[in-house]
């Protein structure tokens, strides 16, 4: 299925080495013209890095991630998200999204389900990351997405492919997604408000500078780069159960280098919701 979708889209595609275009052989492999070849792993993902990449991210971690969105801890976020993109949609228009950083790649395909739910629109739904284990969750539970390993800084996709480019809570390439958005399309970034997970930031920042979260800087990054269009802020209280406590401080950078004990009294402070504080960044060219 994976193959099959990827060959119905090898147009968009091109090589991370020699920016030729690519064409999908015997379902296996994307190759260039110069040769350059790159197989679809038995998942379903294509790993179209340039070079062999290490990350922080581990197993582990995208495994908490992935408890953590089937949770539903997301899901006003995913609801929110889907209808900006259904806001923007022309009847029976295709539809072409990058998810730039996916993940494990639940995102992705919780916005791709919500707009399917309510739009007959063809989708096409695409999510990229530097991260092979993250990717290969993706694929190995989304069959209905097309899966990349691969480097925001030299995305694989031929210029102006993507109506809307997703970017949740990752880092961004402005430079790339200017060339891979069209002229009418829209960069979707979310990023951390201030109350962010606070209840978890109060514990592991106490006393220090970043007990107080500032994004800031990113938004202005982000108005020097496109056209700001509007900015959404979305805030909730997230009901947690006692399962759920452990993945979401291992899903998170925010307890990564903590002390055990700070950990431990998290642990013990019997959680019931959890703030989810985001602001919706919405930009053109």
């Amino acid at each position: 299925m994976s193959a099959g979708k990827i060959k119905s889209f090898q147009e968009i595609f091109i090589c991370p080495l020699c920016k030729k275009q690519m064409q999908m052989i015997h379902l296996q492999s994307l190759v260039c013209s110069n040769k350059h070849c790159f197989d679809i792993a038995k998942q379903g993902y294509i790993n179209l890095l340039s070079r062999a990449s290490s990350t922080k991210y581990d197993k582990k971690v995208f495994e908490y991630r992935r408890v953590i969105s089937k949770s539903g801890l997301f899901n006003p976020l995913h609801a929110a998200v889907s209808e900006i993109i259904m806001s923007q949609l022309r009847s029976h228009e295709p539809i072409s999204i990058l998810d730039a950083g996916c993940g494990e790649g639940t995102h992705l395909n919780n916005i791709q389900m919500e707009i399917n739910q309510k739009k007959l629109n063809p989708l096409l739904a695409v999510g990229i990351d530097i991260s092979k284990e993250g990717i290969s969750f993706s694929a190995a539970e989304y069959s209905d997405g097309i899966w990349c390993v691969a480097d925001l800084a030299n995305c694989p996709f031929a210029n102006q492919q993507f109506k809307f480019i997703l970017n949740i809570l990752s880092p961004a390439n402005y430079s790339e997604f200017q060339r891979l958005i069209t002229d009418d399309g829209l960069v979707i970034k979310i990023v951390p408000e201030q109350d962010y997970l606070k209840e978890l930031r109060e514990v592991f920042y106490k006393g220090s500078d970043k007990q107080v979260y500032s994004n800031s800087l990113t938004s202005s990054h982000f108005n020097e780069q496109f056209k700001l269009l509007d900015v959404e802020s979305i805030r909730y209280q997230g009901n947690l159960s006692e399962p759920l406590i452990e993945p979401l401080l291992g899903m998170t950078p925010l307890s990564w280098g903590t002390s055990k004990d700070r950990i431990e009294k998290i642990l013990q402070m019997n959680l019931k919701q959890v703030t989810m504080d985001f602001k919706i960044l919405i930009g053109k060219k």
